[in-house]
C-alpha cells in the first residue's frame, strides 16, 4: 500500500467515484503522538498523557476508529516501509472492507497505568483518550467506531461518554461487561504472572499465562482437528502435539509484550462495566457461537438493552474468540454493509 501526499489514480479510486466526489483519491498517512489532558478514572486528577496513534486513508474522508484486543496496537494496517502487515491487514486497506480509499482510519496504542499516573486503567480512560484525540485532530464526529474484543468494550465506553462523537458502532466479540467465567480465567493468568514476577521468572510466567489464554481464545473444534495425535517421547518425557504450538505462542508474546502491561490491560477488561441503556448510538454486533470468552447470550443481552437500534450478526467459525482475526471473508461483507 502506498501513501503519497499527491493525488493517486487507481482502479479502486475510479470504482469509488460513485461514493466520493472526486475521480481520484488522495491518500495520507500519519503515525505520530499527541499530548492530551485526561482525568483517569483511578487517578488523582487531570494529567498530561502522550497518546500514540495512526491516522491514514482518504484525505478529507470520514474517520473510522478501529481498535482491537489488548495485544493489538495502532498498526491496524501497514504503511509503506513497514516490515510486517498490520494486525487487521486483511480487512483494512485500499479496496478492503474498511476501504482506505473511502475512509480514514484512526487507531491508538492502548494506554497503561504508568502513562496515566494511576493504579489501574479503565476502558473509559481509553475512550476519553480517543475522544480527546478526535478534538485535537479537528474531527467533530467519527463515522464509526469498529471495536473487537477489548476494543469493543472501549467502543461502548466511548459511545456512553461521548455519544455525539460517533455515528455508529460495530462491535465484534465484545460486550458491556466481562463474563464471570472469563474473568476467572484471566484472574488465573494474572496470578501466574505475579508469581513469576515474585520469583524472578517474569518472562517464563508471562509465556505460560499466554499459553493458557490461547486455550480460551480458540474453539474446541479447532483444537480437536489440529492436535488429535498421540504424544511423542523426547527430552525424557512425553510431549503432546498441542504443547509445541502453545510454547511457540508464549515465546512470540514475550517478544513483544511485558508483564506489567499484560497485567494492567487484562485487569482493565475485568473492570469494564457499561450500562447499555446509556448508549443511543446505532450498533451492529457480531458474535461467534464458538467464542467461550464472550458468549452469544451476553451479546443478546447487550442487543436488548442498548438504547439505540441494534442488530446482532452471528458468524459460524471454529476459531472461537479469535474469529474476528481469522474470518476476513465472512466479516468483510458485514463490515461493508454496516459502514454504508
Amino acid at each position: 500500500m502506498t501513501f503519497l501526499p499527491e493525488t493517486r489514480c487507481t482502479e479502486a479510486g475510479q470504482a469509488a467515484f460513485a461514493v466520493l466526489p472526486e475521480p481520484c483519491v488522495r491518500l495520507t498517512a500519519q503515525r505520530s503522538t499527541r499530548r492530551l489532558r485526561l482525568s483517569p478514572k483511578y487517578g488523582s486528577g487531570p494529567r498530561e498523557v502522550e497518546v500514540s496513534y495512526l491516522w491514514c486513508g482518504a484525505a478529507g474522508g470520514p474517520t473510522v476508529i478501529v481498535q482491537g484486543g489488548i495485544s493489538a496496537d495502532r498498526d491496524v494496517t501497514a504503511l509503506d516501509g513497514d516490515a510486517a502487515p498490520g494486525w487487521w491487514q486483511a480487512l483494512v486497506g485500499s479496496g478492503a472492507a474498511v476501504d482506505l480509499e473511502r475512509w480514514r482510519v484512526l487507531a491508538i496504542d492502548w494506554l497503561t497505568p504508568d502513562q496515566l499516573g494511576a493504579g489501574s486503567v479503565s476502558s473509559e480512560d481509553q475512550a476519553d483518550a480517543l475522544a480527546a484525540l478526535l478534538g485535537e485532530l479537528g474531527i467533530a464526529q467519527a463515522h464509526a467506531f469498529i471495536g473487537s474484543s477489548y476494543g469493543a468494550m472501549v467502543a461502548l465506553a466511548f459511545a456512553a461518554r461521548h455519544p455525539r462523537s460517533v455515528e455508529r458502532l460495530l462491535l465484534l466479540a465484545g460486550a458491556h461487561r466481562p463474563h464471570p467465567l472469563s474473568t476467572a480465567q484471566r484472574s488465573v493468568q494474572r496470578g501466574i504472572v505475579r508469581l513469576g514476577q515474585a520469583s524472578g521468572q517474569a518472562d517464563e510466567a508471562l509465556a505460560l499465562a499466554r499459553q493458557l489464554a490461547i486455550t480460551t481464545y480458540r474453539g474446541s473444534a479447532e483444537f480437536g482437528r489440529r492436535f488429535a495425535g498421540g504424544p511423542e517421547w523426547r527430552e525424557e518425557r512425553f510431549h503432546f502435539p498441542v504443547e509445541d504450538y502453545l510454547a511457540h505462542q508464549g515465546r512470540r508474546f514475550v517478544e513483544r509484550f511485558d508483564a506489567d502491561r499484560f497485567l494492567a490491560l487484562s485487569e482493565s477488561i475485568d473492570l469494564h462495566d457499561i450500562k447499555p441503556e446509556r448508549i443511543p448510538t446505532p450498533a451492529t454486533l457480531i458474535g461467534f457461537p464458538s467464542d467461550r470468552l464472550v458468549p452469544l447470550a451476553d451479546l443478546c443481552e447487550l442487543q436488548r438493552r442498548l438504547h439505540g437500534p441494534a442488530t446482532l450478526e452471528v458468524v459460524e467459525s471454529p476459531y472461537g474468540h479469535d474469529a474476528f482475526l481469522k474470518e476476513p471473508e465472512q466479516l468483510a461483507p458485514l463490515l461493508r454493509e454496516a459502514l454504508a
